[in-house]
């Protein structure tokens, strides 16, 4: 355990993997400061002196998450005319999807952190609808360069493809197929045309 008062390097990225993994092994109701802090090696009051509580600690580790995958897609647009569009899209949609679903799931269920979450996103932080803008900016590019169909509706494409990955985010099983097999299917069925990449 890292000893009272000196400094842990990234200790928010510490504490975040270690609520991962408490979330994947206890599930959300084993999620405590104290489970936190124990699974990162910790102090105890250290989750406390660094976010208000557990309800911003949760809203932070879930903005963070997100802001990862939007920056991700921010980069798309730069990679038009290299690779093949659907494997861009796909590559997307994994980051998306590698998303813990424990950790989306916390933003649905703990109120005040939803809150702060809607909050923070409706004040520009990165999620859905950066990603998807970013999607859209992307598709446009490749139109431009004739890789896509001068047909495809791109803001159509970005919303499906976008909701969908967020509707598998939010209802996904152990049962279910594996989701990025599912958004091949779209991927090929939105935007790879005979002609087209």
């Amino acid at each position: 355990m890292s000893p009272r008062g000196v400094a842990i390097p990234d200790l928010r990225e510490r504490l975040f993997d270690a609520a991962e993994r408490v979330l994947a092994r206890d599930g959300a109701a084993g999620l405590t400061s104290r489970a936190v802090t124990a699974e990162a090696d910790c102090a105890k009051g250290v989750l406390h002196t660094h976010f208000a509580g557990l309800d911003e600690f949760v809203a932070e580790l879930v903005l963070d998450r997100f802001g990862r995958s939007a920056r991700v897609a921010a980069a798309l647009p730069a990679e038009a005319g290299r690779g093949t569009v659907a494997a861009h899209l796909l590559a997307l949609a994994s980051a998306v999807l590698s998303l813990d679903p424990g950790v989306v799931g916390l933003a649905v269920t703990r109120p005040v952190a939803a809150a702060r979450v809607r909050e923070a996103w409706a004040a520009g932080a990165p999620g859905f609808d950066a990603i998807q803008a970013s999607v859209e900016a992307y598709l446009v590019a490749e139109r431009d360069l004739g890789r896509t169909p001068a047909d495809l509706d791109v803001g159509a494409v970005a919303l499906a493809l976008v909701g969908t990955l967020h509707h598998l985010l939010m209802t996904g099983r152990p049962d279910a197929p594996p989701p990025v097999e599912q958004v091949e299917r779209l991927v090929g069925a939105l935007v790879v045309r005979p002609g087209a990449n």
